[in-house]
């Protein structure tokens, strides 16, 4: 079971890193220090941007469980 936490843990923590990178900025911030706030805006988000949001926050979930789960089985065993 430790074993599988360990894993779902680097597993969940490199997509995540992936796709908070996918995601678009909103401008201020860095990036915009680099050109990045030279870009368009357009109308509202695309439905792209929102399947890219629900599958962040499925995998953000599935990171804190793991965390959790081997902070759990570090406390215990």
């Amino acid at each position: 079971m430790t074993l599988f936490l360990q894993i779902m843990l680097i597993v969940t923590s490199v997509l995540l890193v992936l796709l908070i990178l996918l995601h678009r900025a909103k401008g201020g911030g860095l990036s915009s220090l680099f050109g990045g706030g030279v870009q368009s805006n357009l109308a509202g988000s695309s439905v792209a941007e929102k399947n890219l949001d629900r599958m962040t926050l499925f995998v953000m979930a599935l990171w804190v469980i793991s965390i959790v789960g081997v902070g759990l089985l570090i406390k215990i065993g």
